[in-house]
C-alpha cells in the first residue's frame, strides 16, 4: 500500500534505516507491529469499493499489512526496485516467482548450480504441470546459447552459486533469455542486494531468503520477490494473494531491524570471509578453496565486473573425503554445524549430506560437490579466534589420518 520508491536521493546506509518509514499518528520511533488478521471499515459501501479496487484500504494480511508493506517499501528501494512483495519463506519466494508466470506448455531453463529446493522445483514440479526444463552449466554461455535458441518463458539462476561460488555472466544470459523471449529470475541470496544488484545487470527478478543475511541473527523466516511495478502488481501479486504464502507481521517486523544493520554486517563478515579463504589455501589437508575475489578462483575478473566484494561465503575442500569433512566438522568448538547461512555466527555445512543430498550423487559430481566440500557461512567472530577453530579441525583431520596409517 506504500509507495516503494525513496522519496529522496538518499544513500543506502540511510535508505537501510528510513526507507518505507509510515508512522502513525502516535509518532512511534521504530516502526510500529501490525499484529492483525484483518481490517475494518467505516462502512458497508467502503468495503465494497476496497474489494473493487476503488479505494485503497487493508483488507487481510493475507493481502498486505502495514508492516509487511514498510519491509516491501524497504526492500525496493535498496534494490532499486520499482516494487516488491514480501513471502513467508524464501523458497515461497522462488516457488511464487516462478509459478506465477509460468503455464502448462511453457519452456524453463535453469542453471545447475542452484540450491537443492530449487532444483527439484525445475527438475521435478515444474515437468508435472506441463513445463519443458533445461538444465545448464552456469558458467558456460555456449549451453545458454543453445538451450536460449529457442522460445523461453523463464530463466533461474543463482550467482554466485550455492555452494560452490560459481559466477554467471548476469549481462550476457539476461540477454540472450530476453531475445528468446524469458524473464530472468535471479537468487542474489549469497550475493545480498549490497554487493550486487541484478536489476542492473539486465535481470527482471531478484528473490531473496530475507532469512539470512537480511534478518542475519537466526529468528525468522521469510524472503522476497523484487521486480517491474506491472509485473509485481499483475503477475505475482494475484498469485500471492491466492495462494496464500503470506509473510508474518512479526517477521516483517523482526526483518525491518535487521535491516538497519545489514550494510555493517555484511562488510565485516565479508572482511572475515576473505581473510579465512586466504588462511584455509595455506594449510595443509585443504584440497581447495572457492571465494569470488581471490586470484584463483576462475571467474573472479566476472566476479569483480558484477560484485562489489567476494560476499560471506567460503567453500573448501577436506582431504579424506566425508570422513575427513565430518573429523574437520566435529572438532569445531566457535564455528556451529548448520545448514542456514549469513548469519552473525559462523556456520559450516557438508552439501552432500544436507543441503544438496537430495539432487543425486551424479549431479553433485557434475556440480564439483564432492563428500569432502564444506560451506562456510563467515559470521562476526574476531577473524583469528575463526582461523584458531578451523586450524583445531585440521588437525583433527590430520589426527585421524595418522591414526589410519598406523
Amino acid at each position: 500500500m506504500s509507495d516503494p520508491a525513496p522519496k529522496t536521493p538518499h544513500r543506502l546506509a540511510t535508505r537501510l534505516l528510513h526507507a518505507g518509514v509510515e508512522r502513525t499518528p502516535y509518532g512511534e520511533t521504530s516502526e510500529a507491529m501490525f499484529l492483525t488478521s484483518g481490517f475494518v471499515y467505516d462502512d458497508a459501501a467502503q468495503a465494497e469499493a476496497t474489494f473493487l479496487g476503488q479505494v485503497e484500504h487493508y483488507q487481510y494480511s493475507r493481502f498486505g499489512n502495514p508492516t509487511v508493506a514498510a519491509l516491501e517499501a524497504r526492500l525496493a528501494a535498496i534494490e532499486g526496485a520499482e516494487a516488491a512483495r514480501a513471502t513467508a519463506t524464501g523458497m515461497a519466494a522462488v516457488s511464487a516467482a516462478i509459478l506465477a508466470h509460468v503455464k502448462a506448455g511453457d519452456r524453463v531453463v535453469a542453471s545447475r548450480a542452484i540450491f537443492g529446493s530449487c532444483h527439484w522445483i525445475i527438475s521435478t514440479l515444474l515437468p508435472r504441470y506441463g513445463v519443458e526444463t533445461v538444465f545448464v552449466d552456469g558458467a558456460d554461455l555456449d549451453q545458454w546459447r543453445t538451450a536460449l535458441a529457442q522460445p523461453t518463458a523463464l530463466v533461474l539462476l543463482e550467482s554466485p552459486s550455492n555452494p560452490m561460488l560459481e559466477i554467471v555472466d548476469l549481462r550476457a544470459v539476461s540477454a540472450l533469455a530476453h531475445a528468446a523471449g524469458a524473464l530472468v529470475v535471479v537468487d542474489n541470496v549469497f550475493a545480498t542486494p549490497l554487493l550486487q544488484k541484478p536489476l542492473e545487470l539486465g535481470a527482471d527478478v531478484v528473490v531473496y531468503s530475507c532469512t539470512k543475511h537480511i534478518d542475519g541473527q537466526g529468528r525468522v523466516l521469510g524472503g522476497a520477490v523484487l521486480g517491474s511495478k506491472a509485473w509485481i502488481e499483475e503477475t505475482l501479486q494475484p498469485f500471492i494473494r491466492n495462494t496464500g504464502p503470506a509473510m508474518s507481521p512479526f517477521n516483517a517486523w523482526v526483518l525491518l531491524k535487521g535491516l538497519e544493520t545489514l550494510h555493517l554486517r555484511v562488510d565485516a563478515m565479508s572482511r572475515n570471509a576473505a581473510r579465512v579463504a586466504d588462511f584455509l589455501a595455506a594449510q595443509p589437508g585443504i584440497s581447495r578453496v572457492w571465494y569470488p575475489t581471490r586470484d584463483d578462483h576462475p571467474q573472479k575478473a566476472l566476479n569483480d565486473s558484477q560484485m562489489q566484494g567476494g560476499g560471506t561465503m567460503v567453500t573448501f575442500e577436506v582431504e579424506g573425503g566425508k570422513a575427513g569433512a565430518f573429523a574437520l566438522l566435529d572438532a569445531l568448538r566457535l564455528v556451529s554445524i548448520s545448514n542456514n547461512l549469513g548469519d552473525s555466527r559462523s556456520l559450516a555445512t557438508h552439501p552432500a549430506t544436507t543441503t544438496h543430498m537430495r539432487i543425486g550423487p551424479d549431479e553433485r559430481t557434475r556440480l564439483g560437490i564432492t563428500d569432502g566440500v564444506i560451506r562456510l557461512s563467515v559470521g562476526l567472530e574476531d577473524a583469528d579466534d575463526l582461523c584458531d577453530d578451523l586450524a583445531a579441525g585440521l588437525a583433527a583431520v590430520a589426527s585421524r589420518k595418522d591414526s589410519s596409517a598406523a
